[in-house]
């Protein structure tokens, strides 16, 4: 290159402005904590994978005891997905507001986001004590082992989100929207949806196709 083709890049302000932008220091502690959160929620995705494996292998495995045809009510299961997409939504519309800095919103939306996570639990909890009742419990089967084990893992991430939610509504009442606040509310979005679509797997392989078979 010549002398004066290395001044006129050098002295270009798009390729100035470009190299500043490639320099332009570490990631932004945001950045930063949500990639490391993406990691803990992969390696929750490789437990449940292998919940879902257990699972595929013990369904038929049933010891002459009751299925899953002769025992899941798919209207209150339609109804405990209903109720957790809705607090998908809800859940997001609480990011959105923390991000607007809107405390109103955020407390009203992480609220609404709380009923129907508990509406959840309630409908899943009166699931498996009507299964127990008949004699379905956990012990009585490979299947039913690996059903509980599976759709009661995930009742206890709910559980453990709803109890992470009402924290960060008392933090942000308290604390305001500071940065650190901030970075756990968009830890605590990652997760929720996280729970959501992994329900969304549990409702169509277990339940659905349990029903069917």
């Amino acid at each position: 290159m010549s002398t004066v083709a290395f001044a006129e890049t050098h002295d270009d302000p798009n390729t100035l402005r470009a190299s500043s932008r490639s320099w332009s220091g570490p990631a932004s502690k945001r950045i930063v904590t949500g990639y490391g959160f993406w990691i803990f929620i992969l390696s929750d995705m490789v437990m449940f994978s292998a919940f879902f494996a257990s699972y595929a292998v013990l369904v038929g495995q049933t010891a002459g005891g009751p299925s899953g045809r002769d025992l899941f009510d798919l209207r209150s299961v339609a109804m405990e997905t209903g109720f957790l997409l809705a607090s998908s939504f809800t859940c997001g519309l609480a990011t959105i507001s923390a991000d607007a800095r809107q405390t109103t919103w955020f407390q009203l939306a992480m609220a609404v986001t709380c009923v129907f996570g508990l509406a959840f639990l309630i409908l899943e909890g009166r699931e498996f004590a009507a299964l127990v009742t008949q004699g379905a419990g956990p012990t009585r089967s490979a299947f039913l082992s690996a059903f509980f084990t599976l759709v009661g893992c995930h009742g206890l991430h709910v559980s453990a989100g709803i109890l992470w939610l009402l924290t960060m509504m008392a933090q942000v009442f308290t604390k305001g929207f500071r940065p650190d606040i901030q970075r756990r509310i968009l830890c605590f979005a990652l997760f929720w949806h996280a729970l959501d679509i992994i329900w969304i797997a549990v409702f169509t392989i277990v339940y659905l196709l349990g029903s069917a078979a």
